[in-house]
């Protein structure tokens, strides 16, 4: 599963780069967008998140297994999400919105001026800066943390190990591809019709009601070693769910390419993202099971990396796709420096971060500098010979 989660991340980046170079409105656009790129956006938007969520809840079951107590549990993940966190809110993200002010409202002054006087509301202002960006996702991690921590200390092992089975059998064979495809449905046009995720926090509810169930499902993937066949065998039906999602979407789109995902769906758009969605979804398990369910001495220290990378990634995108933007450089060019640009800057912010000890609980490492450890599928309950 860790390959699978560090592929999640490094499809992330690519995809806000593609953001950068497309039609739709972002923190940076560039003077000629290039408008085929939203057919690879909408092929990327119904399961990215989806993705990123059950691969973090798939991990927090592995931290959640090594902790001594629930208390450990809680005071570990609040130190390496909530650190990282406050961290970023206050430096790492502060170019992304002084570029977009100087691009779209003229704003003159420097970054740090912009820093000292202007992004925490220190003075007088009309519009809005402090906010957490693209590390939304920080936040509700560690909320479903909470979460599940809070059922684990309140449901006794018995009762833990039910939900578990029940987890199972909800979902095994045909129900692996039904069950959440309806779900979705159920969510998006029945009980939030037609509203999309907020990526806020404490007033998300279209987007707990999509992202938790994932991060969930995740988590009891983790123990749940006979679902990993019946995912295995749902790849056909899951392939032909992702077609026909994909076509119906294309259609829609004839003669709109500038259709922007980044607004409210259409209800016309929310049944051929759901069964697209979980289609993929299905497919990307599957393949990591089929094919990246292997060691190499990479693993390891791709996985610690993915965290540090996730917290700087679009701060440079934003930062190397302004400096592009004011050189015109064609399209082609600038795919190509931002690619190499984020790769290279997020590389030298992790090693430059894991090697400073002060530096590694800001950027979500351990304390002590210490051979990576991964979320390779946790070994399942020893079975009773009595």
């Amino acid at each position: 599963m860790d390959w699978l989660r560090i592929a999640a991340f490094v499809l992330l980046i690519v995809y806000h780069i593609g953001l950068m170079l497309s039609p739709w409105d972002w923190h940076v656009n560039g003077e000629e967008p290039v408008e085929w790129i939203v057919y690879v956006l909408v092929a990327m938007n119904p399961w990215r998140m989806m993705l990123l969520f059950i691969v973090s809840g798939y991990a927090t079951r592995a931290v959640l297994a090594r902790a001594p107590s629930i208390r450990a549990f809680v005071r570990s993940r609040s130190a390496r999400l909530l650190l990282p966190l406050i961290f970023g809110v206050c430096f790492v993200v502060v170019p992304q919105p002084w570029i977009e002010l100087r691009q779209k409202l003229g704003y003159a002054q420097g970054l740090g001026h912009f820093w000292l006087h202007d992004y925490f509301g220190f003075g007088p202002r009309d519009y809005h800066t402090l906010g957490l960006f693209h590390l939304w996702f920080v936040a509700y991690i560690w909320v479903y943390c909470l979460v599940v921590a809070i059922a684990a200390a309140l449901l006794p092992e018995g009762a833990q190990r039910k939900a578990q089975r029940w987890f199972e059998r909800a979902l095994s064979g045909w129900r692996l591809v039904v069950v959440p495809v309806a779900w979705l449905l159920i969510v998006r046009f029945l009980l939030m019709p037609g509203a999309s995720p907020t990526n806020h926090v404490a007033t998300d509810l279209p987007g707990h009601l999509i992202y938790l169930p994932a991060f969930l499902f995740g988590f009891g993937l983790a123990r749940a070693e006979g679902m990993w066949p019946d995912i295995l065998r749902q790849r056909r039906p899951a392939l032909a769910m992702m077609i026909v999602g994909y076509a119906l979407l294309l259609w829609r789109m004839a003669g709109n390419p500038g259709m922007d995902w980044l607004k409210p769906m259409h209800q016309a758009e929310l049944g051929p993202a759901s069964l697209m969605g979980w289609g993929a979804i299905l497919l990307l398990l599957g393949g990591a099971e089929r094919w990246w369910n292997r060691d190499h001495r990479w693993r390891a220290t791709l996985t610690e990396a993915v965290f540090p990378v996730y917290l700087v990634h679009q701060t440079l995108i934003v930062t190397i796709g302004w400096w592009l933007i004011r050189h015109n450089l064609g399209a082609g060019v600038e795919f190509l420096i931002l690619i190499l640009g984020t790769a290279a800057g997020c590389w030298a912010f992790y090693e430059a971060g894991r090697r400073i000890g002060w530096l590694r609980p800001l950027i979500g490492l351990s304390r002590r500098q210490a051979r990576p450890a991964g979320v390779e599928r946790p070994a399942p309950p020893a079975r009773s010979t009595t």
